[in-house]
């Protein structure tokens, strides 16, 4: 029985999170080899871990989607889930964690993470994720742990409980105590730490971090307050049900310490979630999920994988389900449970039954989507999450490399944006142009890479266009008339007509002042028709906007006239006017809301300041210690690569938000440069 009392729990998922190049990946592969799930533990360097194991993440040597793996451990599965750190594919995280019993956040004593590791924290924090946090490459540390827990409690709202302390030997972290168990360790590469007699310098420090371990836990147990009071040694059995609950409830954060490269610190880990994680049931109750009921499970990540078609990693949380069974989402789609398999990284193996608390992959689920729930049988169940996509910061136009894709290509993007909800496509008829947006640079070059590999649909990238406008400053007239004779009926068309500019975003106004039917009133409609065809490209060579246009006099023929014919007449008068009328080139000027770390504020400003951007306001992002948030607005054509230079001077953590705010007039040698262009 575990230390709690709580026994067995089934099968636990345990996702595996934490800021880029902190050691994730590592700690998977540290757990696989002590598991023995594999015999030797691969190196992120060498490019042989069983997480990673994506063509797009080894030429990247960085995680770009989840990876999954489950193991045994003291006769209990575990599943683990290692999540990719990057910004640019956090997003990835979203779908899992909720799902999942705990999380492990790994970090490390570096400064410069700590606006990232804040970001992933209060991820789980709004989620209500039970949470370790293992303080990695604790074997190169140079501050002292309570230093360090100082600094990491500037990234958590929830008071980080330190669970072990380093022993030290010349400098370097060689061991800990364990100050629940008040037992010393010794680490061994790659093999579980060897239990030593405390040393006996060290019983001091040991007996004042332990006294501040069971302090923060008796703020949430009067008993054991009492005992401290008291002086009265509480029994361990307590301790160990204070920190199962204590995590369980979300009072605190239990921190350890170790070296996933090392594999170091590792088995004290795997215990901790064993006996300490909230199990299966316990994460129903956070989710509302009852336990009565169909067989239920929820989608957490989808995959296309070519010929093996379509995997759904999905974990359940009620009843049992088999190959064959069908299943309803929770938007009403049904499916049909083509194979079921466990995974280790890209490894799989074929499974008879998935049981309550599995993690594993549902082949060949074609109606339901990542986020979805499922059951089994006819019914169509509940949501359980509601989670929105980030919001899109960096976009690239697509043109497919051989003209044959093009079909393919629509149905590869449903694929990709399938496995990615942060990834959106955009068509836009008006620029011929289709647009793949997504969290940043490197996020969209992996998407692209997976339409090569996983879909053979080869495309080039490019910056997307801008939709220019244009408009008029002042007033004009003009005539414009159509007269063809073919030998038998002709053509004819006569009109005059008045423009003038609007008020900037009222678009276009048709008026006409026709008097003594000199243009017939069934002809009128097609004056406005062949206006607004016209009003598509004008002189500067951009649709015209912010244009009233005022029918004023004309001529017809009885025979003659023809819609067509006054159509005609209408794009000949409004292309001799709108020359006339100072013409002038707009552009979109969006609002934006930048948030970055309140030191990287001086260089964020300057990045918009240098971009044509106007600095609206700046103030601290509510909730978000050590954060500001920038009001400005800037010209569309300067946002395409903001996000890459925003990350550049922020560690990676920078982000914003846009929408349209106005058109605004561009003149000047910007305004000839895209001039140029157009001509």
């Amino acid at each position: 029985m575990a230390p709690n009392g709580r026994g067995a729990a089934g099968p636990r998922c345990i996702a595996i999170v934490g800021p880029f190049q902190s050691g994730k990946t590592s700690l998977l592969e540290a757990i696989l080899e002590r598991t023995g799930a594999i015999g030797r533990a691969g190196r992120v360097a060498d490019g042989d871990t069983v997480g990673d194991g994506s063509a797009e993440a080894r030429a990247h040597g960085m995680s770009t989607e989840p990876n999954t793996a489950t193991v045994e451990f003291l006769g209990e599965k575990m599943t683990f889930v290692d999540c990719p750190g990057s910004m640019e594919f956090m997003h990835e995280m979203r779908n899992i964690t909720p799902v999942c019993d705990a999380a492990v956040v790994v970090c490390e004593a570096d400064e410069r993470k700590i606006p990232a590791l804040q970001i992933i924290l209060r991820e789980l924090e709004e989620a209500d994720i039970p949470r370790f946090l293992f303080i990695n490459k604790i074997d190169s540390a140079t501050r002292r742990v309570r230093e360090t827990l100082a600094l990491l409690q500037k990234a958590s709202r929830t008071p980080l409980l330190l669970r072990q302390i380093p022993l030290w030997k010349d400098g370097i972290a060689v061991g800990f105590i364990d100050l629940a168990l008040e037992r010393a360790f010794i680490y061994r590469e790659h093999a579980p730490s060897e239990i030593v007699d405390l040393p006996g310098d060290e019983a001091a420090r040991e007996r004042e971090a332990r006294f501040s371990m069971l302090e923060r836990l008796a703020d949430y147990d009067d008993a054991l307050m009492e005992d401290l009071i008291s002086e009265i040694e509480p029994p361990r059995d307590r301790v160990f049900d204070d920190l199962a609950r204590e995590l369980r409830d979300r009072h605190v954060v239990p921190v350890l310490i170790g070296s996933a490269e090392r594999g170091n610190g590792v088995t004290r880990l795997l215990k901790a979630l064993r006996h300490e994680a909230p199990t299966l049931e316990e994460t129903r109750v956070r989710l509302g999920v009852p336990e009565d009921g169909a067989p239920l499970a929820q989608v957490m990540k989808t995959m296309h994988l070519g010929q093996g078609g379509k995997l759904s990693l999905a974990r359940v949380l009620r009843g049992a389900f088999h190959e064959g069974d069908t299943v309803v989402g929770s938007r009403g789609t049904e499916a049909r449970i083509g194979s079921l398999l466990a995974m280790v990284g890209t490894g799989t193996s074929r499974i008879s039954e998935a049981k309550p608390g599995d993690t594993l992959g549902f082949g060949r689920l074609e109606a339901i989507a990542t986020g979805d729930a499922f059951a089994a049988g006819k019914s169509r169940p509940e949501a359980i999450l509601s989670i929105a996509p980030p919001e899109p910061v960096y976009a690239v136009a697509l043109k497919v490399k051989d003209r044959k894709d093009d079909v393919r290509l629509s149905s590869a993007l449903a694929k990709i944006t399938e496995e990615d909800p942060s990834l959106v496509v955009e068509t836009r008829p008006d620029m011929g142009e289709i647009r793949l947006l997504g969290q940043g640079e490197m996020h969209l070059r992996v998407a692209v890479k997976r339409l090569a590999s996983r879909f053979q649909v080869g495309v080039e990238t490019g910056k997307p266009q801008v939709a220019y406008r244009e408009t008029i400053r002042s007033n004009a007239a003009a005539r414009g008339r159509h007269r063809k004779q073919t030998g038998g009926h002709g053509q004819f068309g006569d009109v005059m007509i008045e423009i003038g500019p609007l008020p900037r975003g009222e678009g276009f106004a048709f008026h006409d002042r026709i008097t003594g039917g000199v243009v017939p009133r069934q002809y009128i409609p097609s004056v406005e028709t062949g206006v607004r065809d016209a009003i598509k490209c004008g002189p500067l060579g951009f649709p015209v906007v912010d244009l009233a246009v005022t029918l004023t006099d004309g001529s017809y023929h009885t025979v003659d006239s023809s819609d067509a014919a006054f159509q005609a007449a209408a794009k000949l008068a409004l292309a001799e006017a709108l020359p006339k009328a100072k013409p002038v080139l707009l552009e979109p000027v969006l609002s934006a809301e930048i948030a970055i770390p309140t030191e990287a504020l001086s260089k964020a400003t300057g990045l918009v300041t240098a971009r044509r951007g106007q600095i609206l306001g700046y103030n601290a992002r509510p909730g978000w210690e050590g954060w500001d948030v920038i009001s400005a607005t800037i010209p569309e054509a300067e946002i395409g690569d903001l996000i890459v230079e925003l990350r550049s001077v922020t560690a990676g953590v920078g982000t914003f938000s846009t929408r349209f705010d106005h058109m605004a007039e561009l003149s000047g040698r910007p305004a000839e440069q895209i001039l140029q262009k157009a001509h």
